[in-house]
């Protein structure tokens, strides 16, 4: 099956889509969604142009507009009639908060595509596990402030034992954190890994703080020229 992997350059788009590829999905492109004139904090647009150059496959950028769920399945669409795209992949880990549906999936099925969820309900351990035995090179790129101050000590900072050990002291202090970050308490970017032709290279940045976040902000020029 042809499938695009939604992509957000996190941990878990790409853990997803290398699940997704070792399964045996025919995975031929990459796809954000994002509002017009978008400003991702955790996720720069020009980071993820960058990752799916080192990672060989296509980008695709789709706009999206209200009402966002005639915008997403709209999109679906296209991507299946003008692609052949028949599945979409990705990372999530759980449902959000309350809810018991995954929008998603509620998507494509009212536009007649699969979805897949490679890391759907899976143990955070494992999860967190799989992402250290794969060798990624992940950094914290965006942190909630109050349960990570110092954020100096989190930002910019690799996924490896010594910050999963610490994530763990995090989620004992507070009960209501994900380990995995599911619910936007900590968001990644992946520099590096086996599914990678090279490494992303960053350039110096700032910590910014806006609101209950903090994140790496850098400089206009980078993020001008992908």
């Amino acid at each position: 099956m042809v499938a695009a992997v939604l992509w957000t350059g996190g941990k878990d788009s790409v853990m997803a889509m290398m699940d997704a590829m070792d399964q045996g999905f025919d995975v031929q492109y990459l796809v954000t969604f994002a509002p017009e004139n978008p400003s991702f904090k955790a996720h720069p647009l020009p980071l993820m142009q960058r990752q799916a150059a080192a990672v060989g496959k296509p980008h695709l950028i789709k706009t999206v507009v209200a009402p966002y769920t005639d915008s997403y399945e709209q999109h679906f669409r296209d991507l299946h009639n003008e692609l052949g795209v028949t599945c979409i992949v990705t990372g999530d880990i759980d449902f959000i908060g309350s809810s018991t549906t995954n929008f998603v999936q509620e998507r494509c099925k009212a536009v007649g595509m699969t979805s897949v969820f490679p890391l759907w309900q899976r143990s955070r351990d494992e999860l967190l596990a799989t992402l250290l035995h794969r060798q990624l090179y992940v950094v914290f790129s965006c942190v909630k402030t109050a349960p990570f101050e110092p954020v100096a000590n989190w930002l910019g900072q690799p996924i490896n034992e010594t910050s999963v050990a610490a994530l763990r002291l995090v989620t004992q202090d507070d009960k209501n954190i994900d380990i995995c970050g599911e619910n936007g308490e900590y968001h990644t970017m992946v520099l590096n890994g086996p599914c990678f032709q090279h490494a992303i290279e960053l350039p110096a940045y700032d910590i910014a703080t806006v609101d209950t976040l903090s994140y790496m902000q850098f400089p206009a020029d980078w993020c001008d020229a992908p």
